[in-house]
């Protein structure tokens, strides 16, 4: 079975194409902003412009304009290829990749989430959320923390309160996401905001 991943939530835009469980093409850039503009050429760019028997996509939390770019292409064309749509969390992503590298205990996910906060939920060994993502300022973040390991971009945002916490560039990379369990990666194709959104346009496929 083909799998093509859309990520787009975070500053990262990024698309891999994974059969069998082997990623078979991937392109992950950092480009801030302007996923819209990236993400179809780069779908197109990938074997058979990117066709595949399922699509997965990050919805969020994360930028909300991101967020909705993303599921706007996954919607689109998994209504024109006939196949099915699942989405999965950013932050889920990056405790996931995290925990793979180095494999231990619980390990907080922090991605930046405007207004001056962060994104932040906690997850056990086994991947299982301790909680919602929410979204925090800064200060009441690394309170949270309550000593755990933390992982991800939002520490930048972190460190200006404790700059013992380690330095962190980590996004959300569509190539890894099949780390994840299969009951985190089968989440219904909607946003998750994290926080109520400034507005919420439609999204239509």
């Amino acid at each position: 079975m083909r799998t093509l991943v859309i990520e787009t939530a975070t500053a990262a835009c990024s698309v891999a194409l994974i059969e069998d469980g082997v990623v078979i093409a991937r392109e992950h850039v950092v480009v801030g902003r302007g996923h819209a503009e990236r993400l179809v050429p780069m779908i197109a760019a990938l074997p058979d412009n990117g066709r595949a028997d399922a699509i997965l996509v990050d919805c969020g939390p994360g930028s909300f304009t991101g967020v909705r770019v993303g599921l706007a292409a996954a919607r689109g064309l998994g209504i024109g290829w006939g196949v099915p749509v699942s989405g999965y969390s950013s932050l889920a992503s990056i405790a996931a990749a995290a925990l793979a590298e180095a494999p231990g205990d619980a390990i907080v996910a922090v991605l930046d989430g405007g207004h001056g906060e962060v994104f932040q939920q906690a997850f056990d060994a086994d991947l299982i959320a301790d909680g919602p993502a929410v979204s925090r300022k800064p200060a009441d973040a690394v309170a949270a923390l309550r000593g755990r390991r933390v992982v991800g971009q939002g520490l930048a945002r972190l460190r200006t309160v404790d700059a013992a916490l380690p330095e962190s560039s980590r996004l959300p990379d569509a190539a890894y996401v099949m780390l994840l369990p299969e009951a985190l990666r089968t989440l219904p194709p909607a946003p998750l905001y994290g926080r109520a959104p400034d507005a919420v346009p439609s999204v239509r496929a």
